[in-house]
C-alpha cells in the first residue's frame, strides 16, 4: 500500500480506539458502521473506515469482513476555473509558493507532490516521474513548458546545490519533507488572498484540471492517461461534470445533412 493509505488506516484506528478497543467483537463494528450509515456518513467515508477496520482486525488475528453500501453516482462539482487558478497563482508571494501550486494545477496529482525529488521533474522534456504513485505504480505526468520553467526557477533559486536526490519541497522553518497539512495550509491561505468564493483544497485542483483539459476539447483517455486512472470508467465521471464539452463534440462531428 502507500504510505498516505497506511497512515489513514493509523488515523482511522487510532480515532475509532475509544470506542473499539484493542480487539473488538465483530458486533461492535457492525454497529459502528450501521450507526456511521445511518448518521449520513457519505460513502468514502464509510468504506475507508470498513478497509481500514478490515485491515486492523486481519492484524490481530480476528478478521472481519464489513458490507459496502452502494456506491452512489459521483457527480464533479465546484471545480476551479482556468481565472481562478490564475488569481491564485498571481496571489502567491513567493516563488517557492508559486512553484508548489503551478506543480500541483498543471500535474493533477498531489499526493504524489509529497514525495516528489528534484530529479523527479524533467524540465526538459516537461514531464514529473512519480514514483509509487496511485496503485503503488510508477508513471509520467506531463506538465505544460511554463510550469517546467517556474520549477526550474525555484530549484535555482531557493535550492541551489541541493542534491538531484533531495525533496523538491521542503518546509521553510526546518526543512523537512513537504508533507499533507503543509499543502492543504497553503491552498486555503492562498485561496483566501485571492478571494476565491468556494472552498478549495489540493485534490479540487487534480479534478479542475481534468474538467478545464475536457472544456478545451482533449479526449477522455488522454485525461485519463494524466490523472493516471486504471480505467477509463472512473475518467467518465468529468463527462457528467461538462455536458456542455460533449456537446461541443457533438457540433463538431455532427454530419452535414442539410
Amino acid at each position: 500500500m502507500a504510505e498516505c493509505t497506511i497512515q489513514d488506516y493509523i488515523g482511522t484506528i487510532r480515532r475509532l480506539y475509544p470506542t473499539i478497543r484493542l480487539n473488538p467483537p465483530h458486533h461492535v463494528l457492525d454497529s459502528l458502521i450501521v450507526k456511521m450509515r445511518k448518521a449520513g456518513a457519505s460513502y468514502s467515508h464509510v468504506v475507508n473506515t470498513s478497509l481500514a477496520l478490515e485491515r486492523y482486525t486481519e492484524f490481530i488475528g480476528n478478521p472481519i469482513q464489513l458490507g459496502r453500501p452502494k456506491k452512489p453516482k459521483r457527480i464533479i462539482r465546484g471545480t476551479l476555473t482556468e481565472a481562478e487558478i490564475t488569481l491564485m497563482l498571481a496571489a502567491c508571494r513567493n516563488i517557492r509558493e508559486q512553484a508548489i501550486l503551478t506543480l500541483l494545477a498543471y500535474s493533477g496529482r498531489n499526493k504524489e507532490l509529497y514525495g516528489l525529488k528534484i530529479a523527479d521533474v524533467d524540465v526538459a522534456s516537461q514531464i514529473v516521474h512519480v514514483h509509487s504513485g496511485k496503485g503503488q505504480k510508477d508513471r509520467d505526468a506531463f506538465i505544460s513548458p511554463a510550469c517546467a520553467g517556474m520549477v526550474l526557477k525555484y530549484v535555482q533559486r531557493e535550492r541551489p546545490g541541493a542534491r538531484p536526490e533531495a525533496s523538491l519541497f521542503v518546509t521553510v522553518q526546518k526543512g523537512n519533507p513537504y508533507g499533507t497539512q503543509d499543502l492543504r495550509k497553503l491552498v486555503h491561505v492562498v485561496a483566501k488572498r485571492a478571494r476565491i468564493q468556494k472552498r478549495v483544497w489540493p485534490h479540487l485542483f487534480r479534478h479542475s484540471l481534468a474538467t478545464n483539459m475536457l472544456i478545451r476539447g482533449a479526449h477522455i483517455l488522454a485525461i485519463k492517461e494524466q490523472l493516471g486512472h486504471a480505467f477509463v470508467e472512473t475518467t467518465m465521471v468529468y463527462l457528467h461534470a461538462v455536458p456542455t464539452a460533449m456537446q461541443g463534440q457533438y457540433r463538431f462531428f455532427a454530419p452535414s445533412y442539410l
